[in-house]
């Protein structure tokens, strides 16, 4: 993993976040020379490491230390006699590694893969070892963060890792812990390399691990490895923000005042409550010049406020909204709706008298916990188990609770990319997208989804290959075209066609986000390239088919010799009750008595004429059917007409908007009562979503 790493001094200013926690520096030149002594008495630990025994303890006072000592022991003997590029025996870099997870939190099992996770990549070291030495939980860490032979893959070896790694982190996240500490360690130690290699690490730092250390809520390694990447590709503007923080340092600071205010104004309300100044790293400070221009004192750190319980959240922020001028814009509350990397907070700013503007984050000692250290903080995923999991078939996937939704999805769509370039691109493209929203299935589930997803997005999260076949969607009940952007909460219901051969169309293309929904559409289109290449419905004539015309069908007035025309905007057929009137011509026009025109025709004083049906039963009337375009709907929709008896007189097609298509059919019925089951009939075709009378 590591055998590149060099010397640990680089950039330690670049490391605030433990500089102000007051955190310890590791002599790793002392741990190697603790390290080369080899084993001590079996009865304690090896002093090389007593950091990580006493960093573990603190957030375990219990935990059993002795599978630590032989797991160190192993890694120890096996690495014994490499050394790491700044000099040091290479056991340093996994004891950093395991001291890194130590102080974060992570449990016994986690800590144990970290101290043998080079042993099998860059010893003699077999994964059976290991399982018949720790078992099969460290076992499967350690083959998740072993790299893949590059003799095997050449060029295509580090993508490939990925995959490996993020399959296992699907079944268990540990393993993704120990390669996002690993890689800290190695940028920090990344000084003797050559600057174009220190540029490829930190690029690839930069495209994947940072995103990955947001998403699983690790925001302790994420904001380290920023200000490390930081330094290494934009040195310029680094040197700048370095030289702004040296000159605030300087200066008098308003924050801690305000942070006595705070604690004046709590322990008044008489809410217990620690308040801390958390000052802003590096790349945070960056991003806030650029935005704010020339920054105040204020705007160097924030005030962090923890208490017991999630109701005190919120009586703190009461107080600070009376006590101070709140700014309003500034308000979000991630505790009632958490961000989709566990992260649960208040988020506030109030001005003072001096006109200071400051930042307040308020949240629980656990939500602090959790913010700061993420999955790491979740512990062993399988300690609440249920009582019969130890039943479970081996050979079933490993389930992971706390796999969220991204990850999922991930695990999904790299089924379908073979290709180490396109998984490598499609995955630097879906970590670049940094926010979820959830939207309801129309069934009571739900579907996790980048923002700006769209309902075909939807489509193939829910069906996946049968979205193909997707003709339409309900929007919160709505109709609307599968290319509409969904909306967090939003409750979606995806319209399937039974035509297997209905396929995607090449414009879902430009509406699709997510790497699932664009892989399987452009591997559709790549097997169908006469679809692929077939033009899209831009403006044309609507397509009539039209047969012999009639007049007025079974309709008779009350006028001899006169023409009678059944009328275009009402259609009645029988029993409908009707109304004629005398037109230019002589002819009768005959509608539906509840028609608009009739109200229209008395108005301007046309001649009202009595009419009546035949006592035939047969009768013309003119349907529209609105459908989701898609091939051989025409010829569906007819076959369904024919099967009723019904004659099709004329056939009008509308040009498609937004992949939906009106169909209006003259038909001759051979017996009115037969309308109902008709239109039934013509509803039932699949992409159709109503049928109703002109």
């Amino acid at each position: 993993m590591s055998a590149e790493a060099t010397n640990p001094e680089a950039h330690p200013e670049a490391r605030p976040e433990l500089r102000r926690r007051g955190r310890t520096r590791l002599d790793l030149r002392r741990l190697g020379r603790a390290a080369l002594l080899g084993p001590t008495s079996r009865d304690r630990l090896p002093d090389a490491i007593g950091h990580v025994a006493e960093a573990h303890r603190a957030h375990h006072p219990d935990a059993d230390l002795s599978i630590l000592r032989r797991a160190y022991l192993l890694a120890e003997t096996s690495h014994r006699g490499q050394m790491r590029k700044s000099g040091e025996p290479y056991i340093t870099h996994p004891l950093a590694v395991t001291l890194i997870l130590a102080e974060l939190g992570a449990e016994t099992t986690t800590l144990t893969a970290s101290l043998l996770h080079d042993t099998v990549e860059d010893t003699d070291v077999t994964l059976d070892q290991v399982r018949a030495e720790f078992g099969d939980e460290v076992c499967f860490i350690v083959d998740g963060v072993t790299k893949v032979e590059k003799i095997d893959y050449g060029a295509a070896a580090e993508p490939e890792t990925f995959r490996k790694m993020l399959v296992a982190t699907g079944n268990d996240v540990r393993v993704m812990s120990i390669k996002l500490a690993d890689r800290l360690h190695n940028m920090r130690t990344l000084g003797v390399m050559r600057p174009e290699k220190q540029a490829r690490i930190a690029k690839v730092t930069r495209d994947v691990l940072i995103p990955l250390a947001e998403r699983l809520g690790v925001q302790a390694l994420k904001t380290e490895l920023e200000d490390l990447v930081f330094a290494i590709l934009h040195p310029e503007e680094y040197e700048s923000t370095r030289a702004l923080i040296a000159a605030h340092a300087g200066e008098r600071d308003p924050l801690p005042a305000i942070a006595d205010s705070v604690r004046g104004v709590l322990r008044e309300a008489g809410i217990t409550a620690e308040v801390q100044v958390r000052p802003r790293h590096f790349v945070s400070v960056h991003r806030i010049a650029r935005t704010r221009g020339e920054l105040r004192g204020s705007d160097f750190g924030r005030i962090l406020v923890l208490v017991g319980e999630n109701a005190d959240c919120y009586a703190v922020l009461g107080e600070l909204h009376t006590c101070f001028t709140p700014v309003v814009s500034e308000f979000k509350d991630f505790i009632a709706t958490p961000k989709f990397n566990l992260y649960q907070s208040l988020h506030t700013a109030v001005a003072t008298p001096e006109g200071y503007v400051a930042e307040v984050i308020v949240r629980t000692r656990q939500m602090h916990r959790v913010a700061e250290a993420g999955v790491v903080a979740l512990g062993n995923p399988y300690t609440t188990a249920t009582p019969d999991a130890a039943t479970t078939d081996p050979d079933e996937e490993r389930v992971d609770p706390t796999r969220p939704g991204w990850l999922s999805r991930l695990l999904d769509w790299q089924q379908s990319a073979p290709d180490p370039d396109t998984f490598w691109t499609v995955l630097r493209a879906e970590l670049a997208q940094d926010r979820e929203i959830t939207v309801f299935r129309a069934d009571g589930g739900t579907l996790g989804l980048p923002a700006g997803a769209s309902c075909i997005d939807a489509a193939y999260a829910q069906h996946g290959a049968a979205a193909h076949g997707c003709i339409g969607a309900r929007v919160n009940g709505r109709l609307t075209s599968l290319s509409s952007p969904l909306s967090d909460g939003d409750t979606v219901q995806l319209l399937l066609a039974q035509d297997a051969s209905s396929g995607p169309a090449a414009e879902w293309l430009d509406h699709a986000r997510t790497p699932a929904a664009r892989i399987a559409i452009s591997s559709w289109l790549e097997a169908h390239p006469d679809r692929a290449m077939a033009p899209t419905s831009a403006a044309r004539a609507p397509l009539s088919v039209v047969g012999a015309r009639g007049g007025g069908g079974n309709a008779v007035a009350d006028l001899p010799d006169a023409t009678v025309r059944l009328a275009g905007c009402c259609t009645p057929v029988p029993p409908d009750a009707v109304a004629g009137f005398l037109v230019r011509g002589g002819a009768v026009t005959v509608h539906r008595i509840h028609c608009a025109a009739v109200a229209q025709m008395r108005a301007v004083g046309r001649t009202s004429v009595a009419v009546h049906w035949r006592a035939t039963a047969d009768c013309r009337v003119t349907l529209r059917a609105e459908s989701f375009g898609r091939p051989h709907l025409l010829a569906d929709l007819t076959e369904a007409i024919a099967r009723e008896g019904v004659e099709v007189v004329s056939a009008t097609v509308e040009p498609p908007v937004e992949q939906r298509v009106r169909h209006s059919y003259t038909l001759q019925l051979p017996d009115a009562a037969g309308l109902p089951a008709l239109m039934r009939a013509m509803r039932d075709v699949p992409g159709v979503y109503d049928v109703s009378r002109v």
